[in-house]
């Protein structure tokens, strides 16, 4: 009986978390995916790219909101339990409160190794994935991102400018610069012009222009009545390389011993990208949020099981219960912010490593001891 009844009320905090770390997840996903769209439908991308992007950036907001839908969770159920008397149960069938409080700073264990495989594993890899898929995608929608009147330098060394855009698509007054090397150029101009679609690729049709192209500072011009510019396999400048956060545990973890046994910033022998010396803080920072932060967890779950610990009879349990969840929200505060003050003095962010530990240590004893004390009852 007694499983039966640790089973029940895990299984409801664990539903509940799901349903509402899914339903904040989406709330947040949709509006990161409308501002995606804008970003996208700038830089001239396709739907399809937009769609992958955006459901490969999911991960990275549930690992976000992780703590606050696991302690939001915890406190709402503990807490409907006692207001519907259901915590009784327990007591009436010789359950302690000490093991209750064990057996769900267990579980929070479980969560918390849960989360920490979660952020070092699946989270970079997405990020990784997400960035490539931009990375290896072309240009292809660039009718939605060339504004008239105005320099339009979405794509990598290539300047597009056009006094007029019809409803039709078709342009007027087209000047084009791109560059093809440190001192080589091409200039375009041309009276009218229409992207056109050939077999999947983009075409831009200029009619009654001039092209220019200087070489090494020698000019050569002709004029044309049609000619095609090539828009397929263009770069766009969006940021491509790779962030620290994209790397993966193994690569930063690698990058950090080679550094740690070379004091040279120029040797590498991992070949990890963004390993250097002068990038030490956020290799620090990205470990620390990806082991660290996780181990916040228990003492989120700890402290919403001081709801077990008090009676909905007492005269200011309501009271209790707002300083317990605002206690809850301060650490989950705390512990995103304490990622600010991780720098690369290793001594100084084995402190703040220390702090959870210390923390829950802290708390547990003070729970363990005042149960054994019948100061609260």
């Amino acid at each position: 009986m007694k499983k039966i009844l640790f089973r029940k009320i895990l299984f409801d905090c664990l539903k509940f978390f799901s349903v509402a770390i899914i339903g904040i997840g989406s709330i947040v996903w949709v509006f990161q995916a409308v501002n995606y769209l804008d970003i996208m439908v700038e830089d001239g991308r396709n739907y399809q790219v937009y769609f992958q992007y955006t459901i490969l950036s999911f991960p990275k907001i549930i690992s976000k909101i992780f703590p606050f839908a696991i302690f939001l969770s915890f406190f709402y159920i503990i807490s409907k339990y006692e207001n519907n008397n259901e915590l009784i149960i327990f007591w009436t069938h010789g359950i302690k409160k000490l093991q209750v409080i064990n057996f769900f700073f267990k579980a929070s264990l479980a969560l918390m190794i849960f989360q920490i495989i979660f952020i070092s594993f699946l989270v970079p890899f997405t990020q990784d994935k997400a960035k490539s898929i931009i990375k290896d995608s072309n240009v292809n929608f660039l009718e939605s991102f060339i504004v008239p009147k105005t320099f339009n330098d979405v794509i990598k060394g290539v300047t597009i400018y056009t006094d007029e855009k019809k409803q039709d698509g078709s342009l007027k007054n087209i000047f084009i610069k791109k560059n093809t090397g440190s001192s080589n150029f091409e200039i375009t101009f041309s009276q009218r012009g229409k992207i056109q679609n050939r077999n999947n690729t983009q075409i831009l049709v200029l009619f009654d222009g001039q092209n220019i192209k200087g070489n090494n500072n020698n000019l050569d011009s002709f004029s044309f009545s049609k000619s095609d510019f090539n828009l397929s396999n263009l770069e766009s400048n969006t940021i491509t390389y790779k962030k620290t956060q994209e790397n993966s545990t193994l690569e930063l973890l690698n990058c950090y011993i080679s550094l740690k046994e070379t004091d040279n910033e120029k040797i590498n022998k991992f070949d990890v990208e963004n390993c250097s010396i002068s990038n030490l803080s956020n290799i620090f920072r990205e470990l620390y949020k990806r082991f660290i932060i996780p181990l916040y967890i228990p003492l989120l779950i700890l402290v919403s099981l001081i709801l077990v610990m008090i009676s909905k009879e007492k005269s200011n349990y309501s009271k209790l219960k707002f300083l317990i969840f605002l206690f809850g929200l301060i650490l989950i505060i705390f512990s995103e912010s304490s990622l600010r003050f991780v720098n690369n003095n290793l001594l100084d962010n084995i402190k703040l490593i220390l702090i959870p530990f210390f923390l829950i240590v802290i708390f547990y004893s003070t729970i363990i001891y005042r149960l054994n004390s019948h100061i609260i009852r």
